[in-house]
């Protein structure tokens, strides 16, 4: 009886990023060349622009060639493609195959040599590539839930694949939250604007630091002291607000946010008198009565949501930041995979979502399946909070330290 093994890939194919295809027969000038399915877990990626040529620097492999003992030059790599199988198509063009170097394969008898080939995974689709037997993609938590749960003599005897893909998708939103606490990190330099918008996929910050010569974090904190208006339109002499010809009101740059950005404030010490006390007095004005959540010297941020991005303190210009914000799971397909201690509570809350939305399911077994989702929703968070005695014994050794405030 065949096995069927969840690893695919062997070492090589894992931390080199290489697969190799020797003894590949000759082939036809003016044919294509198809290799058998590579077995990367990494899905190989060809782009083209509108004119059907492929873009080159957007795909995340390479190929290489030999004939007999000489030694693996790369090809270029508007030459290999990946059809709709997932086979990579080598296409020789009506010049021939042409190596990165410049020089062409040789011809034989009008064919091209036998020789060997291998496929060599960039540098960013290898590392995407390490650690992801933890994880299980959305795709396949559909499939197996389908099979595990919906059909004859089962408690979903049927429902259409859409609805479960609606709940699953429901379910990664909300587990992304606050359950799989899969947080992104943007590294970026504030520009003179003192605005940086936010990520493309950007749900809600987790935190904001600027980062230092030696690579330390500082974290900048939200300010209340000032706030960015929603709306900034033109008034006339009444106060009333001045449309343009298609009856939108004209709007206006913000005089809030101006006045801030132009405060002078000074971040740039490094150490400072008393890091208890403010140095922006322009904005705080005496220390009398300062307030101890603007007692930092990192710089502040507000939300800029009529912008859609993050206003920064005038002593930040030109510092690189690191923003490190939640997604919703479901931007990008990279993104929609779930850590495989979390595949059960993935199953219960998708069960839970269908028998709940439907008419005549009686309501202890809709209570049941609450039940069920709860205690693994529990049970995930557990097990993804990660936890190690050595780690909090080692962080618990700075209790014999005076704490100063």
């Amino acid at each position: 009886m065949a096995t069927n093994f969840l690893l695919n890939e062997n070492d090589g194919q894992y931390y080199t990023g290489q697969q190799y295809f020797t003894g590949q027969a000759a082939f036809s000038a003016g044919s294509t060349k198809t290799f058998s399915l590579t077995t990367f877990n990494t899905k190989l990626v060809s782009a083209f622009d509108a004119s059907g040529t492929q873009i080159g620097s957007s795909s995340n492999f390479e190929l290489y060639f030999r004939e007999g003992s000489n030694s693996y030059k790369k090809l270029k790599e508007i030459q290999s493609s990946i059809n709709t199988s997932g086979q990579i198509v080598l296409d020789p063009l009506v010049n021939g195959v042409i190596y990165e170097d410049g020089t062409s394969m040789t011809y034989a008898s009008g064919n091209f040599q036998a020789g060997d080939y291998y496929v060599q995974l960039k540098s960013s689709a290898k590392g995407y590539n390490y650690g992801q037997y933890q994880y299980v993609t959305l795709d396949d938590i559909i499939n197996n839930f389908i099979v595990a749960y919906v059909g004859a003599d089962k408690l979903i005897a049927a429902c259409k694949r859409s609805d479960i893909i609606f709940h699953a998708r429901r379910s990664m939103q909300e587990f992304s939250y606050d359950t799989l606490k899969v947080i992104k990190a943007q590294e970026l330099t504030i520009p003179a604007s003192l605005k940086v918008p936010f990520p493309k996929d950007y749900v809600n910050y987790v935190k904001v630091s600027w980062i230092d010569e030696v690579g330390a974090k500082h974290v900048i904190y939200p300010t209340r002291i000032t706030s960015n208006p929603s709306e900034v339109y033109t008034q006339d002499s009444t106060g009333e607000a001045v449309q343009d010809d298609f009856s939108n009101n004209i709007q206006l740059t913000s005089t809030t946010e101006k006045r801030y950005s132009e405060t002078d404030i000074d971040i740039s010490g490094t150490s400072p008198d008393d890091y208890r006390y403010s140095k922006e007095s322009r904005a705080l004005g005496a220390r009398i009565g300062l307030l101890p959540e603007e007692a930092q010297i990192n710089g502040k941020f507000t939300i800029n949501d009529r912008e859609g991005c993050f206003s920064f303190s005038s002593g930040l210009v030109n510092k690189l930041i690191l923003v490190e914000y939640v997604s919703d799971g479901l931007a990008i397909t990279e993104d929609m995979r779930v850590p495989k201690l979390a595949e059960q509570a993935m199953y219960m809350s998708i069960a839970h979502a269908i028998l709940s939305s439907r008419s005549r399911v009686p309501e202890y077994i809709v209570n049941r399946f609450k039940l069920d989702k709860r205690a693994a929703l529990r049970n995930a968070k557990i097990r993804l909070s990660n936890i190690k005695i050595e780690e909090i014994s080692q962080v618990f050794r700075n209790r014999s330290k005076w704490i100063k405030h």
